[in-house]
């Protein structure tokens, strides 16, 4: 597999590929924290949780449409704003969501499986019926166009720079509402004993609507983030979805850091075998790697102790 490589040349290219990896990995890390919330703190499976990202990335694909034509002026600045709708866009989706859909099919796994599944198939229906089936891609700000070299042979793009600071971002705030805030001091009440925290006042109603709508909104600013490095099609999100699942499960449900870790090691070997071989194999030896720890740890890497 290394045959023909100098030293030098393979460390140029796990260097280039294990940057490559870093972006996916920010990517995998925004959709698996979104899931992760989901899945982890709630015990639903939401397959259109791809879909969530793809809204996000088309309301990026139009905010970027509008300052073009109204805002040219201030279209450097367009993606931020294009963060904050996207989150409003897909958290207030889920809201609904949850609302007229997953609230009647609490602790009945396989009907929430079936009845996301169907969802991920209206929104594919809804986004290619109005966007259209062709990919659409965002004009990237100036300041985002080109790359930091930092050997002869290695060049960082700063979009990849944006995305993974971006990604530590809302890391660093997701943990901060998980961990260290009295919201997330009642999503943990409700995890552990859903009758106790009833019984102190906690509305459990609330906390699940809120906490869906927090993961889809994530879920929202990784489609934005996504739009920096793909284009955006009506099916892009069953891409990422069984990625984001395996990210989810390999580390461990409802642990921020089994998330951050699982993503990072499935993102770098991943990109790193890519280069050596065609894209499914290195997908189908990831996952051999992954079902095969998970079959000597079950629970994944991290595992968070909670009393039912």
């Amino acid at each position: 597999m290394f045959d023909g490589y100098t030293a030098s040349e393979l460390m140029a290219i796990f260097a280039m590929q294990g940057f490559a990896g870093l972006i996916l990995f920010s990517v995998l890390v925004l959709m698996a924290l979104g899931l992760a919330i989901i899945f982890g703190q709630m015990g639903v499976i939401n397959m259109a949780h791809g879909e969530f990202m793809i809204l996000g990335a088309y309301v990026t694909y139009l905010t970027s449409l509008f300052f073009e034509a109204y805002l040219p002026g201030l279209s450097s600045i367009y993606f931020f704003v294009a963060i904050v709708l996207a989150f409003i866009a897909a958290a207030s989706l889920g809201a609904f969501v949850e609302w007229a859909l997953i609230r009647r099919l609490y602790k009945r796994p396989l009907d929430t499986l079936l009845a996301t599944w169907g969802l991920s198939l209206i929104l594919q229906q809804t986004y290619r019926s109005v966007f259209g089936g062709r990919e659409k891609g965002v004009s990237l700000p100036d300041w985002m166009m080109g790359s930091i070299p930092v050997t002869d042979l290695v060049e960082i793009p700063i979009n990849g720079i944006f995305v993974m600071v971006l990604t530590l971002i809302i890391t660093l705030a997701v943990y901060f509402i998980m961990q260290r805030s009295q919201w997330g001091a009642k999503v943990r009440a409700v995890v552990q004993n859903r009758p106790m925290a009833a019984a102190v006042g906690i509305n459990t109603s609330i906390v699940d609507r809120m906490t869906f709508a927090l993961g889809c909104g994530i879920a929202g600013i990784a489609g934005s983030a996504f739009t920096m490095i793909g284009s955006t099609g009506p099916t892009s999100g069953q891409l990422y979805i069984v990625d984001t699942f395996m990210v989810v499960v390999f580390g461990g449900a409802a642990n921020l850091m089994g998330t951050i870790a699982s993503a990072f090691t499935i993102s770098q070997a991943q990109t790193i075998l890519e280069f050596f071989m065609s894209g499914s194999i290195a997908k189908v030896l990831t996952l051999g790697m992954v079902v095969g720890i998970l079959m000597l740890r079950p629970q994944g890497l991290f595992v968070l102790k909670i009393r039912r």
